[in-house]
C-alpha cells in the first residue's frame, strides 16, 4: 500500500471512528436525557402518591367508587350543588390516575399547582360549568412551567412560559388540569410510544396500542383515571385512541377552539388542519366541555376564534336527520367488525325514523397519494431530502380546495345533514401502526376537509368477525392489506366505533348525531 493509499485509509478510518464517536455521544446524550426525564417523572408521580395518601389519611371515610362511577354531567351537578366536595373529587382522581399509570404508563407529569388552584376554586362564589372537575391534558398542550415534549428529548427542560388559551379557559371555568399524558414521538403516529416515557399500552389489552397521538389520554380516560381530557388531531389523533379504547371524542373544526399555545407536530403545516377537542366516556360529557370552552373568555383571549357560543337549540333538536353513510372508502378495506358497526348503526338509525342515503367518497386513492402525503410532508420531511417548491405547494393547496368543493357538492346534492362512516378498529397490536399508516384514510380525510368529526363506540368484535377476518383480502390484496389483518387479529371482545361527521362549524349538529347513535346503541345493548 503506497503512502497516498495509507493516508486515505487512515483518513477514512479516522472519519469512521469520528462518526462512531459522534453516534455514541448522541446515543449517550439521549440515554442521559431519557434517564433524567424518567427521574423527574418519578418525582412527579411521587408527589401525586404523597398527595393522595395524605388525603386518604385525613379523610378515611371517603369512598372512591361512587365518585368514579359518576358521569361528568352527574359529577358537575353534585359539585355545583355542594353535595360533593371538590377535595374528594380531585384527590380521588389523583389517586386513580396514579393507579392507572402504574398499569398502562400514560401519565407523564403531575401539575402540582392544581392543588393550590383547588383551594382557589373552593373560595369562588360563582360555580361555573366545570367547577371542581379534574381534567387531563395531552403532552403537546402547553401548561405553564411544564414541558411539551412531543416525545422528543430535545424538547425536555423547556417549560412553557404560560398556559395555552384552552387551559386558561378551563381554569376560568373552574376545572383543575392535573396531569399531562403520553404521546408518540413527533405525534405523527397512531401508536403511543417514545424514547423518553416509553410505551403506553391499551388498558383493555396490554398487547395492543391505545392509539395515538392522544393515546395517553385515551388510556387514562378508558381506565377511569380521568373523566375529561383535551387532545389534538391532525390525522386521527383524537379519534384513533377513542376508538381503540372504547370512549368518545370530538375533533372540532380547526378554528372553532383556540390553538394558541398548542405545539404543532410540523410548525407551519396548513394542508391537514389540526383539530382540538375533548375526550370522555360519553357524548354528554363532550357537549358539556364544549359549552364551557365556547365562552367569552376564549373569544377574548384569542380573537382569531370566531365568537360562536354553543348552540343549544341544534344540539337539543329531535328532528329526523338525513344521514349519508359508507362502509368502505374503497381504499382501506374495513375489517368485518368495522363494516358491521356501520351497517348495524345504519339500521338502528333507520328504525328510529332517520333517512339513510348511500355516499361514495370521491377519489380516495388520489386523495391519499396525491394530496395527503404531499400536504403533510410538503417539506420532504426536512422539518422533522427534496423540498416542494412554493409553486408546487400553492398548486397543492388549490387541489385541496378543489377536492373539498367536490366533496361538499356531493354532500349538498344528496341534501345531507350528517355522515356515518367507519373508524379503523379494533385496536392494533403494538408496533403495527407505523407499518400501515395508510389505514388513516378514514380519519385524515376530515382533517383536509376540516369537518368536525366524532367517534362513538357501538359494538365489540365477535367470534364471527374474527372468523371472517381469515378470508379478508382488502381492496388491493397487497402488503398493506396483509399487515392490516395481522394488526387487528385476535381482537374478540375489543370495542369498535363509528365516525359521525358534520359540515364545518357544525359541532353541535355533530354532537347531536353522536348522541343519537349512542342512545340507540345503548338501548339495543340493554335489550339484548
Amino acid at each position: 500500500m503506497g503512502a497516498g493509499a495509507s493516508a486515505v485509509s487512515a483518513l477514512l478510518g479516522g472519519a469512521a471512528a469520528a462518526a462512531l464517536l459522534l453516534r455514541w455521544r448522541g446515543r449517550s446524550g439521549l440515554r442521559r436525557a431519557a434517564a433524567e426525564a424518567g427521574r423527574r417523572r418519578g418525582l412527579a408521580l411521587g408527589r401525586m402518591e404523597k398527595a393522595a395518601a395524605r388525603f386518604r389519611e385525613q379523610n378515611p371515610d371517603v369512598d372512591a367508587d361512587p365518585i368514579l362511577s359518576l358521569t361528568l354531567v352527574e359529577l358537575s351537578e353534585k359539585l355545583r350543588d355542594g353535595s360533593l366536595s371538590p377535595d374528594w373529587v380531585f384527590y380521588t382522581y389523583v389517586d386513580k390516575a396514579l393507579q392507572v399509570t402504574k398499569e398502562v404508563n400514560c401519565v407523564t407529569d403531575y401539575l402540582q399547582e392544581s392543588e393550590s388552584q383547588l383551594q382557589q376554586v373552593k373560595r369562588q362564589e360563582k360555580k361555573d360549568l366545570l367547577y371542581g372537575i379534574p381534567v387531563s391534558i395531552k403532552d403537546s398542550i402547553n401548561c405553564k412551567g411544564h414541558d411539551s415534549t412531543l416525545g422528543f428529548a430535545k424538547r425536555l427542560n423547556q417549560p412553557a412560559a404560560e398556559d395555552c388559551v384552552l387551559v386558561q379557559v378551563l381554569k376560568r371555568q373552574g376545572a383543575l388540569p392535573f396531569v399531562k399524558t403520553n404521546v408518540p414521538q413527533s405525534l405523527l403516529n397512531f401508536d403511543c410510544s417514545n424514547l423518553i416515557f416509553g410505551q403506553t399500552v391499551n388498558p383493555l389489552d396490554h398487547t395492543r396500542t391505545p392509539g395515538g397521538s392522544s393515546g395517553g389520554e385515551g388510556a387514562l380516560i378508558s381506565s377511569g383515571g380521568s373523566i375529561l381530557g383535551i387532545g389534538t388531531d391532525v390525522g386521527g389523533s383524537l379519534r384513533f385512541p377513542a376508538a381503540f379504547c372504547g370512549i368518545c371524542a370530538l375533533k372540532a373544526t380547526g378554528g372553532r377552539l383556540s390553538k394558541k399555545g398548542v405545539v404543532a407536530s410540523i410548525a407551519g403545516q396548513k394542508s391537514a388542519v389540526v383539530g382540538i377537542g375533548p375526550m370522555a366516556r360519553d357524548v354528554d360529557s363532550l357537549a358539556l366541555c364544549m359549552r364551557a370552552l365556547l365562552c367569552e373568555d376564549m373569544f377574548h383571549l384569542d380573537p382569531t376564534v370566531p365568537p360562536l357560543p354553543f348552540n343549544e337549540e341544534v344540539f337539543s333538536s329531535s328532528r329526523p336527520l338525513r344521514v349519508g353513510y359508507y362502509d368502505t372508502d374503497s381504499f382501506t378495506m374495513p375489517s368485518p367488525s368495522m363494516r358491521r358497526a356501520v351497517l348495524e348503526t345504519k339500521q338502528l338509525l333507520e328504525n328510529a325514523g332517520h333517512t339513510l342515503v348511500p355516499f361514495k367518497p370521491c377519489r380516495v386513492e388520489h386523495f391519499m397519494f396525491d394530496i395527503s402525503v404531499r400536504g403533510l410532508f410538503a417539506d420532504g420531511s426536512s422539518t422533522f431530502l427534496d423540498r416542494l417548491s412554493v409553486k408546487e405547494l400553492w398548486k397543492l393547496h388549490c387541489e385541496i380546495e378543489e377536492y373539498c368543493r367536490e366533496f361538499i357538492a356531493e354532500w349538498r346534492k344528496l341534501d345531507l345533514d350528517v355522515m356515518l362512516c367507519p373508524i379503523v378498529g379494533p385496536a392494533f397490536q403494538i408496533g403495527f401502526p407505523g407499518k400501515i399508516s395508510v389505514a388513516a384514510s378514514y380519519t385524515i380525510l376530515y382533517n383536509y376537509l376540516d369537518f368536525p368529526t366524532g367517534v362513538v363506540p357501538v359494538t365489540t368484535v365477535t367470534k364471527k368477525d374474527e372468523e371472517e377476518l381469515k378470508s379478508h383480502r382488502g381492496h388491493y390484496n397487497d402488503s398493506w392489506d396483509k399487515i392490516f389483518v395481522k394488526a387487528i387479529r385476535g381482537g374478540v371482545g375489543l370495542p369498535v366505533a363509528v365516525q359521525c361527521v358534520a359540515l364545518p362549524w357544525q359541532e353541535e349538529l355533530c354532537l347531536r348525531f353522536m348522541k343519537e347513535v349512542e342512545t340507540l346503541t345503548r338501548r339495543r345493548q340493554r335489550n339484548l
